[in-house]
């Protein structure tokens, strides 16, 4: 599956629970928006994903992945400590300019 440079990047963050590289995928004023909460700049992305990372330890599978006009989709298979595990998420992503601007996560 061919990724951009940046997704690629998250996916390979994610798996190593690297905190600083995953919201280092993102802009300054980027906006995450998972299970409920919004995350607003790459300091409050880089805590959540740190504190997510510690709870359920989840590692990422590319299954598909779909660029179009206003946001790319990823389809992941997700898996950790979690109940459930593994599940398949929707990541709904923004890019500009190689960073990522926006990013709503959906089960």
């Amino acid at each position: 599956m061919d990724l951009p440079k940046v997704i690629q990047n998250l996916v390979q963050a994610q798996n190593e629970f690297d905190s600083a590289a995953y919201a280092n995928c993102f802009s300054e004023t980027a906006v995450v928006f998972d299970e409920g909460n919004k995350h607003t700049g790459r300091n409050e992305i880089a805590q959540w994903i740190a504190k997510a990372n510690e709870a359920y330890k989840a590692v990422m599978k590319s299954i598909n992945f779909e660029e179009r006009e206003a946001e790319s989709l990823l389809t992941a298979e997700i898996s950790g400590t979690f109940p459930g595990s593994p599940i398949v998420l929707q990541y709904h992503l923004q890019v500009t300019d190689g960073l990522i601007t926006s990013l709503r996560i959906t089960g």
